[in-house]
């Protein structure tokens, strides 16, 4: 839970006024709405939140800490970097980048992909900060929402020399997907429901990491996945994984909050938005280029 204060003079009286941010792994996961900005939309269409959910707003604690829930194993967006031991990736770049700006301490929380509705509720973390997708009506309104920033595509990964060569040929394959991700969703969906329906089996596992093992070791046949993922996996073991050109799904990413607080995300829309215009989102997508990060990121 983060809360901070700001001082405004008003008619030459001093006034306090509170503002609070506050508020659930694997890694992402399903139909993208139509609306240019998916943030005004979904905040809309929301039921109001409860007294409950809005309480920590009128709590008075100093505390400047902003949570960021995140799936530990979920490169490039967000991983632990062995050379340093510390925990890096595009979003959580962004993230630091944020908290600077407006004062607060980042505070960098791996969760299990599983759970992160019950940490976002509990208030454990403040927001889902990690390729989080929203796609099926379900999602979109289970989370306030930011507006996206990333275009994401699902894909098939594949080891190298394997035969299968586009999505037709997973017939009588076994694939895997992380669980509770866009992938799984997506394969579930009534879109994709006549291509799951020819897989000899689809397998989930909360690790991406453990997925691609499974491939390697040819204990599965395929992966679906998001492609920032794949290409992270592909570059970090040359000649040994492959990606079908034809993506099964496509999506966004967006920054979830707990439902109803729409005030921490406004505060932290308000200043991606001035990283963005001031080229600062650009910069840091280009130490990712080698995933294509700066091709996949949202402009307008």
């Amino acid at each position: 839970m983060m809360k901070k204060f700001a001082a405004m003079l008003l008619t030459g009286v001093m006034a306090i006024s509170l503002a609070a941010c506050g508020g659930s792994t694997g890694a992402s996961s399903d139909s993208a709405p139509a609306a240019e900005e998916p943030a005004a939309d979904a905040a809309a269409e929301a039921p109001a939140a409860d007294a409950a959910a809005e309480a920590p707003a009128a709590e008075g604690a100093e505390d400047t800490e902003f949570i960021v829930g995140f799936d530990a194993e979920y490169p490039p967006y967000g991983y632990l970097d062995e050379a340093t031991g510390d925990y890096t990736g595009f979003d959580l770049q962004l993230a630091e980048e944020l908290c600077k700006r407006r004062g607060w301490t980042l505070v960098k929380q791996p969760i299990n992909w599983d759970n992160k509705d019950a940490e976002l509720d509990s208030g454990t973390i403040d927001c889902i900060w990690n390729g989080m997708t929203y796609s099926t009506p379900e999602r979109i309104n289970a989370y306030t929402w930011s507006k996206p920033y990333v275009n994401n595509s699902i894909v098939i990964a594949v080891v190298a020399d394997s035969d299968i060569q586009t999505p037709a040929d997973l017939a009588g394959k076994v694939v895997i997907a992380q669980s509770n991700s866009s992938a799984e969703d997506a394969l579930k969906s009534d879109e994709l429901a006549e291509l799951a329906g020819t897989f000899a089996e689809l397998q989930r596992n909360p690790s991406y990491d453990t997925c691609f093992m499974d491939l390697k070791a040819g204990v599965v046949d395929a992966v679906a996945v998001d492609i920032g993922v794949a290409r992270y996996q592909m570059r970090n073991n040359p000649d040994t994984f492959r990606i079908l050109d034809e993506p099964i799904s496509t999506e966004q990413y967006a920054i979830a909050f707990k439902l109803g607080n729409e005030a921490l995300r406004d505060q932290v829309q308000e200043t991606y938005d001035e990283m963005l215009a001031d080229g600062t989102v650009m910069k840091i997508a280009q130490n990712y280029a080698d995933d294509n990060l700066p091709d996949m990121l949202i402009t307008e």
